[in-house]
């Protein structure tokens, strides 16, 4: 089977869901249900899994039991609030050990801080937290963060909550091509030709949440994101034919034609 490995566990869907930005958690558990996703992100500082006893849980809604969370550190901007927020974040999920590691630059472009990212990444490495990172498409900082011990790396496509799509295919090529983790393209996705693209060239999966979330049909557009990646990734394996320019090549042969 063609299953998605990280940090040594298998997964069927390559397709990560964030939980954020949903009328309510039943929409988001439609949509979660319609994507296929079998690993979904959750805000800690802005989604209660526990915090609040008085309010609902997310863990209702999606329990633990079927999907695979990942804590992550939306709204971050310093390496010790995001150290500070994946250590809650593990007391809360009973010693959960797989976060997605995010250090923000500014409110405006949400653009990663790499420097801060790298010295929370050490940190949490160091400290026994298998960290996914969400980082640039600077093949250089993502070998780095790979070398010094991530699961995962995941370069934006484009700018949070931008739908602009892949911007730089180049350089996230690199970045698939030299890594030996799994490269998961986070952020920037806006429809599922997005997804099939980032698939097509070779990315191990893709996270997305205002893509659905921000759409007029969430739970539909979670389908579309499901059937996308699939095809991208099976158009990967398959191998596309060879880009031509000018050269004709017929669907049919042009030998052993009836009537020459």
């Amino acid at each position: 089977m063609d299953n998605l490995n990280i940090a040594g566990r298998e997964y069927t869907s390559r397709l990560l869901v964030g939980t954020g930005k949903y009328q309510d958690f039943e929409q988001t558990r439609l949509a979660v249900e319609a994507s296929g996703a079998e690993i979904v992100t959750v805000a800690i500082r802005r989604t209660n899994i526990g915090q609040d006893a008085s309010q609902p849980s997310l863990l209702d809604a999606l329990p633990p039991s079927k999907y695979t969370y990942l804590p992550n550190t939306a709204g971050c901007y310093s390496a010790d609030d995001a150290v500070r927020t994946l250590r809650l974040a593990r007391e809360l999920l009973d010693g959960h050990e797989l976060v997605k590691l995010e250090v923000l630059g500014d409110p405006k472009s949400l653009y990663p801080n790499v420097i801060e990212t790298i010295k929370a990444a050490e940190v949490l490495i160091k400290e026994g937290f298998k960290v996914m990172v969400y980082t640039s498409d600077d093949p250089i900082i993502a070998k780095q963060l790979e070398q010094m011990g991530c699961v995962a790396v995941m370069p934006l496509a484009s700018l949070i909550g931008s739908g602009m799509g892949i911007l730089n295919p180049w350089n996230l090529q690199i970045i698939i091509n030299e890594a030996k983790v799994p490269v998961i393209v986070d952020a920037g996705v806006g429809t599922a030709s997005d997804a099939a693209i980032a698939m097509e060239l070779g990315c191990a999966g893709v996270l997305m949440n205002t893509a659905i979330a921000g759409a007029h049909n969430p739970v539909l557009m979670a389908s579309a994101m499901n059937k996308a990646v699939q095809a991208g990734r099976e158009a990967y394996l398959a191998g596309r034919m060879p880009k031509k320019i000018y050269t004709a090549s017929p669907s049919s042969p042009t030998s052993g034609v009836i009537g020459t």
